[in-house]
């Protein structure tokens, strides 16, 4: 064994360790194997799931990254978390175009979700936009699908009351208010420079008790200051709280009379959920304050285990990657309340939020739980992931220095005396883990031998004891292999 032990070592010592694209310790984004832009949170049970307009780079013949070509986007990607520090990929939602659920449109941006008990079940929505014409409703029995088009056809279009004359029509946002009704709040745009002091472009619906009709025409949104983009809806302490991305159009007199600048996140009051609504302020400053690359700002604001959090995109992901071409991923922070217990203004960091829970080693935890990583992917993992686009996932893409970290695990007051992973593929290779830091002596290494029939289990003894709350990395070496879950066995 020390033997073993020793060639493990040494192996390890001439393999280099791949630099992740956020720091050691930081939360934002919360996802780095891919995009995400237009993030909208839903909490169901104890897990908060995040969906968001799939932006993926695309290049030119000489292989140059190119800008973000918005027309391309037809794909939805979800991830949730049980702590907001460790997130599961649950794969990229195939929403529209051809492979696509909403066959009929072209694209899927910005996307909202919901869900309600429907004849004694629960169905799970998911709204979007077909670029600025309209927008699509798909439905599943899972948060994470496969989600399905149930209507064929646009729920809300050009040629819906009111709508026609909206210069976007996409940006959905959508509220399941207490007495079991809900709500749609969609639209955007300047008609023109005239008026971008009051674009008059937002709408709200009550939805039918299907979820996929609505019950009356959408109605304006009056005096909306300065409204660009970004519908937003929550209920606060009976408070309905509309919010939305002021434009680009403010002047510095604008500032100063209305107390916030350019592509801000802005909230407003009402007590009844389709206005009228007063103004309250910002409460986010463009991505291009906190981070120096601005552009579009979009948010989502929820309440997950007695705290509130916003969810919005930056560019910080796309910079570390050495990339300048308008990606877009999702970021988490705090929400901020004033002593009123009113939104006010947050703060958008790297760092990111406290984990509000820790994760049990001792169950099974998918190989696509992360907290950071660096070097590796993710797949769809089954026929109904690969037909969907969304589902189980595995861990792939497994090189020589690759690693994953999972934050906050809990291993007791008893160390564990070994570790196992099930892995897929027909390669081999060995994994180091180690805690606090994938730099650290290892505390297992697992041999992985798989080959190709499906999932297999590889185990390692614990060589170094480990108790209390760590941060968990697996250092990887070999290829051909992919991580399916984890786990350890008690001691």
């Amino acid at each position: 064994m020390e033997k073993s032990i020793a060639v493990y070592e040494e192996l390890f010592k001439k393999i280099k360790l791949e630099k992740a694209v956020k720091g050691i310790g930081n939360g934002n984004p919360v996802m780095t194997q891919r995009f995400g832009a237009d993030p909208y949170a839903l909490v169901y049970g104890d897990r908060v799931y995040v969906y968001m307009t799939g932006d993926a780079p695309t290049y030119d013949e000489t292989g140059k990254v190119e800008e973000n070509r918005y027309s391309l986007i037809n794909t939805i990607n979800v991830i949730s978390s049980a702590d907001l520090v460790n997130w599961t990929d649950h794969g990229t939602i195939y929403a529209a175009s051809g492979r696509g659920a909403a066959k009929w449109g072209a694209n899927s941006w910005a996307p909202a979700a919901a869900y309600k008990k429907i004849n004694g079940k629960d169905k799970f929505f998911l709204y979007f936009a077909n670029s600025g014409n309209g927008i699509a409703v798909l439905s599943a029995d899972s948060p994470v699908g496969p989600f399905t088009d149930p209507i064929g056809k646009p729920l809300i279009s050009r040629n819906t009351p009111t709508c026609a004359e909206v210069t976007w029509l996409f940006d959905p946002a959508v509220l399941q208010d207490t007495d079991g009704n809900a709500y749609i709040y969609v639209g955007g745009g300047i008609p023109s420079d005239e008026f971008a002091s009051n674009p008059g472009t937002a709408r709200v619906c009550k939805l039918g008790a299907d979820m996929i009709s609505l019950d009356g025409d959408p109605i304006p949104i009056d005096n909306v200051p300065f409204l660009f983009e970004d519908s937003g809806i929550n209920k606060i302490n009976g408070v309905y709280y509309y919010s939305y991305c002021s434009n680009f159009k403010m002047t510095p007199p604008d500032v100063e009379r209305m107390g916030f600048g350019n592509g801000q996140i802005i909230v407003m009051k009402s007590d009844d959920p389709m206005g009228p609504f007063k103004l309250v302020g910002p409460v986010l400053k463009n991505p291009e304050d906190y981070f120096g690359r601005g552009g579009n700002n979009h948010h989502c604001m929820f309440e997950f285990k007695g705290g509130y959090y916003i969810v919005y995109h930056s560019r910080i992901l796309e910079e570390a990657m050495g990339i300048d071409g308008g990606y877009r991923s999702t970021n988490i922070d705090r929400l901020m309340f004033d002593i009123n217990e009113i939104p006010t203004m947050s703060e958008g960091t790297k760092a990111g939020v406290t984990a509000v829970g820790r994760v049990n080693p001792y169950a099974d935890v998918s190989g696509v739980t992360l907290g950071n990583s660096a070097g590796i992917t993710t797949r769809q993992y089954g026929e109904i992931a690969e037909k969907y686009g969304s589902g189980q996932m595995i861990l792939s893409g497994i090189h020589d220095g690759c690693f994953t970290e999972v934050r906050n695990v809990a291993f007791g007051d008893k160390s564990p005396r070994s570790v196992s992973l099930l892995v897929a593929g027909s390669g081999k290779g060995t994994v180091k883990v180690s805690v606090d830091s994938p730099e650290n002596p290892a505390i297992a290494y697992v041999l992985v031998e798989s080959d190709g029939n499906g999932l297999v289990k590889a185990s390692g003894e614990l060589i170094l004891p480990v108790t209390g709350d760590h941060d968990l990395f697996f250092v990887f070496e070999g290829s051909g292999y992919e991580v399916f879950s984890w786990k350890f066995a008690e001691g």
